[in-house]
């Protein structure tokens, strides 16, 4: 794990921990890297019960009830995508925060509107607040799976406790 996720992680857990909060995971091209990163932090099952890594479209589907019509229109890599995996993610869960994550990590799967590194981000809350983004990325595979979970954690200190970090 690199300084700079550790940091990140270290920091959501204490956000988390101060407000009494619990956050999931729902990961598809970072394959499962967000809640490591959340696991590698010392006490953290007080605020991290667990994730889940729904790579295909069925599983996305059966475990976190994304929609078969919001697939068909939006396609996997979409900030729809993300939005119906963090909500399922929270409710499956029973977490107050969700992060989600879905994309194109390479070398292939993208397309010409949504090229290699293309990935969409979710954050969902108990409270049904969703924020969602798209970002792109530049890379080899796991250059893109580490820019997107850093991304992923900066992103939630500042959806979900306002903190923004100049990690970028």
């Amino acid at each position: 794990m690199s300084d700079q996720i550790e940091l990140l992680s270290r920091r959501l857990g204490q956000s988390l921990t101060q407000s009494q909060s619990t956050i999931t995971t729902a990961e598809s091209c970072t394959g499962g890297a967000i809640a490591k990163a959340l696991t590698d932090i010392s006490g953290c099952s007080a605020y991290f019960d667990g994730g889940l890594v729904t790579y295909s479209e069925q599983s996305k589907q059966r475990f976190l009830g994304v929609q078969e019509h919001t697939l068909q229109q939006h396609g996997v890599v979409s900030e729809e995508v993300a939005a119906e995996m963090a909500q399922g993610a929270c409710a499956a869960l029973s977490a107050d925060y969700a992060i989600a994550v879905t994309g194109f990590a390479g070398p292939g799967g993208g397309t010409a509107e949504k090229p290699v590194g293309t990935v969409c981000f979710g954050f969902a809350s108990s409270s049904g607040t969703v924020i969602t983004c798209q970002h792109h990325f530049t890379g080899s595979r796991e250059v893109i799976r580490q820019q997107s979970v850093q991304f992923a954690l900066e992103k939630a200190l500042a959806s979900f406790f306002k903190i923004k970090l100049d990690t970028v």
